[in-house]
């Protein structure tokens, strides 16, 4: 979700004034993935390198993180929506962590869709952290190293037990992954557009999803081998 800093000083207004009118397009996309039946949608949020800027843009941030789940618990729960995060949740501030939390266990019920929130996240420390769980394993003597392989991997990232992306979407004109999901995305399709997120509604969603459904994904087969079935 890129953007929402230059498209405030567009405007001439304080980078928080973009990432407020992001928190709109939050809203729109979650509630528009609901209605159209997609069952995972992961939102990056905040990076292991967001910690960098400003402190007063973190604060702002993180007091924006935390009025968003105050506010959607209850939609969530109507809509079905279980909340999920990926990353270094310790690492938040306290009274974003308890919210996270509270949401998260109100939410563990509902099936309908499942909402990531990647907060304080990146993809190359995810990995890490997989592979030192692993580690532990096989050095405790509970893991057998010939029994390493790509879905044990995959169980123990922050995403385990949930499907591959298959769609990766970056807003604001930005060609990269920028750490994001780099072992799930391995096949995901890449959908870049100029627009930033702020102005990312609805519409420009949808648009996404189209350009998705026109791809043919072969996964290393040929094209005639799919049409074949």
């Amino acid at each position: 979700m890129d953007g929402n800093g230059r498209w405030a000083e567009e405007r001439r207004r304080p980078r928080l004034f973009g990432h407020q009118a992001g928190v709109r397009s939050v809203r729109t996309v979650v509630e528009t993935a609901r209605e159209i039946g997609i069952q995972y949608l992961t939102l990056y949020a905040f990076s292991t390198e967001n910690w960098r800027r400003p402190s007063i843009e973190v604060k702002g941030l993180m007091t924006l993180l935390k009025s968003y789940l105050d506010s959607e618990q209850e939609n969530m729960l109507r809509n079905s929506i279980r909340l999920r995060c990926l990353g270094e949740h310790q690492n938040l501030p306290g009274e974003v962590q308890a919210a996270l939390a509270r949401v998260i266990d109100a939410t563990s019920g509902c099936r309908a869709m499942t909402l990531n929130l990647a907060l304080s996240y990146g993809g190359r420390s995810e990995i890490i952290h997989a592979v030192r769980e692993l580690a532990s394993q096989c050095v405790a003597g509970t893991l057998s190293v010939d029994d390493l392989d790509e879905q044990r991997l995959s169980d123990h990232l922050y995403t385990g037990g949930q499907p591959d992306p298959d769609l990766f979407i970056r807003t604001g004109g930005e060609n990269r992954l920028s750490n994001f999901l780099l072992w799930q995305s391995s096949y995901a399709e890449l959908y870049f557009t100029e627009i930033k997120w702020p102005d990312f509604g609805r519409e420009e969603f949808l648009e996404a999803l189209r350009s998705y459904g026109l791809r043919q994904r072969r996964f290393g087969k040929t094209g005639t081998q799919l049409r074949k079935g």
